[in-house]
Parts: structure tokens; C-alpha cells; sequence
């Protein structure tokens, strides 16, 4: 954890507990074949730390143990791992929705071919990074070449119905911030969307969302080596909303990181802040099988303030915004 955490104590948090659990968060891996500058998880091409075959059995035993509606799959870039086709195989067959955090760029890339088809045929929901509408933008953040890149998958994703209406096929973007700001709004900054990449590219999606850059690991460093965390720090605090507690993503998900440890979210995993259970240090799937977590309390840290700031943030885009 980065002492700077320590030099901001986080104010006091109300007690916040969990609902029914009704989202599976599953982090393939840290392997990735991007190195975004603002990555909370430090994913990259060098990245060893891969989820096994044990682990996916496990996540698939617990799936069909529980009453999850929803697979969230997520990296890292999640389809590098080996094991990805066969475990999204498993969780339709089983009639759980799934959706794919996709660095889009990742569905061209060699050994990925057909994994578009893939994705369609089982109506898995893509939700693909496209952090701006501007070429310059996009390759600042993300790696030069990769916005004409992402440009290129999401024409083909188009053309497999992704984003068409009636298709059932859900084509999600998702914006973050390049510098330490909070995000504009999600519903203006939607159609700016639409506008731009119709105009533009002759591209449809389904929604935009737009998440705040959450001070951990790769975005926090910058933030650090630049002397722009203590400010950032305090916007998040100041922005801090209390009516968007109720609505925060960890009541009613866990995370699962690569060895199958369990995290109230991907944020926390990254923090190793794991999930409270019966005073373990840390807890694993495998302990968790039959277990209901509700009323559970929750892990809490300075950078839960990224999802609490403003009209609040989560994987699936602001809590409260009208």
C-alpha cells in the first residue's frame, strides 16, 4: 500500500454492508497487451500472474453453488488467459450474463482469431475501454496506434450486431479521465460519444460509462512523481457523496483475484484489502461456497473516495446521476 495513503487518513465511514451477492467479479490476470498510463492494476505484457485451471473450476463450482446472475470478467486483458472461451462456455450454458472488460484492441491481436465470433455467438456484453473520441487522446493514454486499433474492432463489432438494435448484443464503451479530474457527465459526455464516433466512423454502441481514475498503483505514481496527489486526494474527499453509499458496487459483488482470493472489489484487490470473513487475513473462494454474505461489512480505504466523489462511479459508470 503507498504511504502516501497513510498521510491522508480517511475520514469516517458510516458501517456500509452487503446486500444479496449478485455479481462475480473474476480477474483472469494481470497479463495484458497494453500498458495504460492510469491502470489500477499494473497490467502489462511482462505480467506472469495468469488464473489457472484449478482456480477456474473452482470459480465455475461456485457459480453453480450460488445464485449469481452476472459473470463480470475482467484483467488485465482478460482473454489472454487460456481458460477464458471455456469458462464464458460454462457460465451461459448455466444462463449467467457475462461481460467482458475488453481493451478492444485485444480481440485482433495473434491467437485471438474468431474470438469476436466468439463473443457474439454467446451473447457475451463487451464493455471496451475507449477512454476519448480523439486519436491523440486515446494514444496518450493507452499506446500509440492503438485508437485506430480499437477503431478497426469496434467497425467488426458492429458488423456482428454489437450495438444494433434487437441484436442482444451489448456493446458498452466506458471512459476515465486522462488527468486527475473527476469525470463530466456521464449522459453529456454520452452523446458527445455518439455524435462523434457516428460523424466520425460510422460507429453505434449501446452506452457510455464514465469512471473516475482511482489513486492505485500505475495512476497513483504519476499522481505522485508529478506532486498532484495530495490535490487529487482532497478533490476526491471534498466531492465525497454520501447518498452514494447505498449504491456502491461492493454490496452486491465480490472480486476473485487470479489465485482465487477473495476482494469486495477490484479496487481492494489491488490494495490486497481483502474481504472481512471470520478474522482471516485473507479469505478464498473455496471457503466461501454456501456462505451468505449478506450484511457483511466492507473493507474501506482513502481511495473508496473515488467512487463516493461526485455522482459516484463503479464498473458500470456513475451511482446517481439523473
Amino acid at each position: 500500500m503507498p504511504e502516501s495513503f497513510y498521510i491522508h487518513p480517511i475520514v469516517d465511514f458510516p458501517t456500509v454492508n452487503r446486500l444479496s451477492l449478485e455479481t462475480l467479479q473474476v480477474n483472469l490476470g494481470y497479463r495484458c497487451n497494453q500498458h495504460c498510463i492510469h491502470c489500477h492494476v499494473n497490467a502489462g505484457p511482462e505480467r506472469q500472474e495468469m488464473m489457472e485451471e484449478p482456480t477456474i473450476g473452482l470459480v465455475i463450482d461456485f457459480l453453480r453453488s450460488s445464485a449469481i446472475k452476472k459473470l463480470d470478467l475482467t484483467g488485465g486483458a482478460p482473454e489472454l488467459n487460456s481458460h477464458f472461451r471455456y469458462l464464458v462456455r460454462v457460465a451461459r450454458e448455466m444462463n449467467i450474463h457475462v461481460m467482458d472488460r475488453s481493451n478492444l484492441t485485444i480481440l485482433e491481436e495473434l491467437g485471438q482469431e474468431g474470438l469476436s465470433e466468439f463473443l457474439a455467438s454467446h451473447k457475451v456484453e463487451i464493455l471496451g475501454s475507449l477512454p476519448c473520441y480523439l486519436k491523440e487522446n486515446v494514444d496518450r493514454q493507452r499506446g500509440n496506434g492503438v485508437f485506430e486499433n480499437s477503431i478497426r474492432v469496434l467497425h467488426k463489432l458492429n458488423q456482428l450486431g454489437y450495438g444494433q438494435e434487437g441484436s442482444g448484443l451489448l456493446l458498452n464503451l466506458v471512459y476515465n479521465p486522462l488527468d486527475p479530474v473527476l469525470p463530466p457527465s456521464q449522459h453529456v459526455l454520452e452523446e458527445v460519444y455518439r455524435n462523434q464516433l457516428w460523424d466520425g466512423y460510422g460507429i453505434i454502441f449501446n452506452h457510455l460509462y464514465t469512471i473516475t481514475n482511482m489513486p492505485i498503483n500505475r495512476f497513483a505514481n504519476r499522481l505522485m512523481s508529478t506532486g498532484e496527489f495530495p490535490n487529487y486526494m482532497m478533490l476526491l474527499q471534498k466531492a465525497h457523496q454520501g447518498e452514494n453509499l447505498k449504491f456502491l458496487m461492493c454490496r452486491s459483488l465480490i472480486s476473485v483475484d487470479w489465485r482465487g482470493y477473495v476482494f469486495d472489489c477490484d479496487f481492494n484487490q489491488m490494495m490486497d484489502l481483502p474481504l472481512s470473513f471470520k478474522g482471516k487475513s485473507h479469505t478464498h473462494l473455496s471457503e466461501l461456497m454456501g456462505i451468505d454474505l449478506n450484511g457483511r461489512p466492507i473493507q474501506f480505504w482513502n481511495h473508496c473516495y473515488g467512487c463516493t466523489a461526485g455522482v459516484g462511479s463503479s464498473c458500470t459508470g456513475v451511482l446517481s446521476e439523473a
